[in-house]
């Protein structure tokens, strides 16, 4: 297994010419596992590769230049999950004084009242899919 060194030698590498990269060459590229990609693409609603019609992840150059970013985020400048998702929505731009605590209480509430009564909303089908998809694929591996 490759040491710190080699892994940001490896994310420092130019990113290839190509339309699309599939799961493994992104990991190559950023010097992180596919799991982690995986993971981030739950966290990280801006990263959101396309599918194959065989149900391979197909990133973008801009999704690799965004898995790149994440990394020094978390990895370099040591953010959390949260913090580093905050700094991509606001394109680093500080979070304004005005938010206050009370605001952020009734979203959270929303938003736990939606995993309580799912609507039927195509994206969450979509969701779904991409879910079971995932799990079919983990079951394959694990077998």
């Amino acid at each position: 297994m490759p040491g710190p060194a080699v892994q940001t030698e490896l994310a420092s590498q130019e990113i290839p010419d190509k339309l699309y990269f599939r799961i493994g060459d992104v990991s190559r590229i950023a010097g992180v596992k596919p799991y982690v990609l995986r993971y981030w693409e739950s966290e990280f609603p801006s990263l959101g590769p396309k599918k194959s019609g065989t149900n391979h992840r197909l990133y973008r150059r801009k999704d690799v230049e965004l898995v790149l970013e994440i990394k020094r985020l978390l990895y370099e400048k040591r953010f959390t999950i949260e913090g580093a998702r905050n700094f991509l929505s606001t394109k680093g731009k500080p979070l304004s004084a005005a938010v206050d605590k009370k605001q952020e209480k009734p979203r959270r509430e929303q938003k736990a009242q939606a995993q309580l009564f799912p609507t039927e909303d195509p994206m969450d089908r979509e969701t779904i899919r991409s879910i079971a998809a995932d799990l079919r694929e983990l079951l394959k591996s694990l077998r």
